[in-house]
């Protein structure tokens, strides 16, 4: 079984390709090889399969054996491994996900490789029940949420998966062990949520450190990204492109206003090829 190691700022994968469909075994493997003690050690597994809508297919089983409906991270790995290993040769393409349909990827192209990839993350989903969440809201902006005797205000954004953005004094600082996992299984959040905690240095950079529902804490997030900038908009405090500094890297996210579309703009690498026997 050949795999190719890749990441995304940081957040890092085991990306298969050639499978028609998803292995039955794909929860399995994925807790078994993304042991960064005991086997090859990853965030997630995607596999790009091919697909009727789109030019390919993305699934990303993440690191607990859990399935994410959506990874912006995942999705610009893909698009640089079909791109550089020859399997299409466009420099825009389509990528179809669980949870956020065909969206729209557009290569950045230096010497015959990617270097940058600009995807279209469709709309935001800010309407409670939809997230999901439990609060019957149009938009969830600035709720209180208590977790582990300490109280926080959240604002909920799906950007084909669910976000819990809260604003914190120093991001880079915050105990994100100590209350991602609290916040990531509270009951406000029936599919669990991926949680980010943001800090607004300025109108066009916002400094984020994200918790991944089924993964832990990651370098990065794309999707945590967007609905980081988007939150961000939403309560007044930036406008409506900034760069997204996670620990791994930045990225250049966008909320169009005349579409409502949200564009991530970042690099992807591959590290290595390798073989499982």
């Amino acid at each position: 079984m050949e795999f190719t190691k890749m990441h995304g700022l940081g957040n890092d994968f085991i990306v298969w390709f050639g499978h028609q469909e998803l292995p039955s075994d794909a929860s399995e493997l994925a807790v078994r090889l993304c042991d960064r003690h005991f086997g090859v050690g990853a965030d997630g597994l995607v596999y790009i399969l091919p697909s009727e809508k789109a030019d390919f297919r993305m699934r990303i089983i993440n690191s607990d054996g859990s399935e994410a409906e959506q990874c912006g991270n995942a999705i610009r790995c893909a698009a640089k491994y079909v791109y550089d290993r020859k399997h299409i040769s466009r420099e825009r393409i389509t990528i179809e996900t669980l949870g956020a349909g065909v969206q729209q990827v557009e290569l950045t192209v230096e010497n015959g490789l990617v270097r940058l990839v600009k995807v279209d993350m469709g709309e935001p989903i800010l309407e409670g029940l939809k997230i999901p969440a439990t609060l019957d809201l149009d938009r969830v902006i600035h709720e209180p949420i208590e977790a582990g005797g300490s109280g926080f205000r959240f604002t909920a954004v799906s950007m084909g998966n669910p976000h819990c953005v809260i604003y914190v004094e120093d991001a880079p600082s915050f105990e994100l062990a100590a209350w991602g996992p609290k916040l990531e299984s509270h009951p406000l959040f029936p599919k669990k949520t991926n949680v980010e905690f943001a800090t607004v240095r300025s109108r066009d950079h916002i400094e984020m450190r994200v918790w991944e529902r089924g993964a832990g804490p990651t370098l990065a997030c794309g999707t945590g990204a967007c609905a980081t900038l988007v939150a961000s908009v939403l309560n007044g405090y930036s406008d409506r492109r900034a760069i997204v500094s996670l620990k791994g890297g930045d990225l250049d996210i966008e909320w169009n206003e005349d579409d409502n579309h949200v564009y991530m703009t970042g690099p992807a690498e591959i590290v290595y090829d390798g073989r499982l026997s």
